[in-house]
This record gives structure tokens, C-alpha cells and sequence, in this order.
């Protein structure tokens, strides 16, 4: 999931509670990808680029 070595596996917990801890939880080179597209998004409309923006992306 791109966590650290150990993130929840160096807690003494069962394997089955181990798994729960992670959960449904978000990976954060997706976290890191998502908050960098709405950046680009918010800088293409507080420009006024994001006519041209969309465009592209539908291309």
C-alpha cells in the first residue's frame, strides 16, 4: 500500500486485526496523485485557463 516498512505490522496484533487496521484505507501515492490533479484544477480556474484545460483533457 506504499506505507512504511512495519506501519501496522509491528504492532503485536493478530494478522485478522492487523488487516481491519488498514481498512479501506486511502494509498497515499493516490492521495498525493488526487490532491496534485484538483491543484492543477483550482490554478486553471482562479486563471481563467480552465476552458482551454478541459479541451485538452477530453482530446
Amino acid at each position: 500500500m506504499g506505507l512504511p516498512r512495519g506501519w501496522v505490522t509491528a504492532i503485536p496484533l493478530p494478522r485478522t486485526a492487523q488487516l481491519r487496521a488498514l481498512g479501506t484505507g486511502v494509498v497515499p501515492q493516490q492521495a498525493v496523485h488526487a490532491i496534485r490533479l484538483l491543484q492543477a484544477d483550482l490554478a486553471a480556474l482562479l486563471t481563467g485557463d480552465h476552458h482551454t484545460e478541459i479541451r485538452e483533457r477530453a482530446a
